[in-house]
């Protein structure tokens, strides 16, 4: 399943529908940051050779990492974020007035 993190404005993630970022923020967002490109899918090989497609409208992928960040709920998330990514997201929450929770309620 993995950790997720999550860029919200609300005062815990589990709240984020109250006080959302909206699809249309993010895509906005995402058309103007040149390491970022909204690719709506995200597509994975396993070891037998299948693959596993995903797709949601506002699933971007941030270029440099190849790290997926999903809109999901009126908050963008990212699975097993490394270091590197963790700071993306938070400059990615400050555009938005937005903080950056783990799973457990941590804020980064």
């Amino acid at each position: 399943m993995g950790y997720e993190v999550h860029i919200t404005r609300a005062r815990h993630w589990t709240e984020s529908e109250s006080v959302p970022i909206t699809l249309e923020e993010w895509k906005e967002y995402v058309a103007t940051d040149r390491e970022m490109r909204m690719d709506n899918f995200a597509e994975a090989t396993t070891s037998g050779g299948d693959t596993i497609r995903y797709e949601n409208e506002g699933l971007a992928v941030w270029i440099p990492s190849g790290c997926w960040l999903d809109f999901r709920r009126g908050r963008i998330v990212a699975k097993n974020p490394d270091e590197e990514t963790l700071a993306k997201m938070k400059s990615i929450a400050e555009q938005f007035g937005a903080r950056v929770f783990g799973d457990e309620g941590e804020l980064y």
